[in-house]
């Protein structure tokens, strides 16, 4: 199985957040959803899991 990643130094914010998070699809979706409500004080709900899943990308293989 492929270990996806939410980055996000990918996305605008005030606190210039650098945080990486890999793992199993929902291992993420979870961590990265917990971590934009704590940090960066967006709403928890479908609406953002969704957003987050969307925003998934692969996790590139180590040479």
């Amino acid at each position: 199985m492929t270990r996806k990643v939410a980055d996000c130094r990918k996305y605008p914010s005030v606190s210039g957040c650098t945080l990486t998070i890999a793992g199993e699809e929902e291992e993420v979706v979870r961590a990265a959803a917990e971590h934009a409500v704590s940090v960066h004080e967006h709403t928890d709900g479908p609406d953002l899991r969704e957003q987050v899943r969307a925003s998934l990308e692969d996790e590139k293989a180590a040479v």
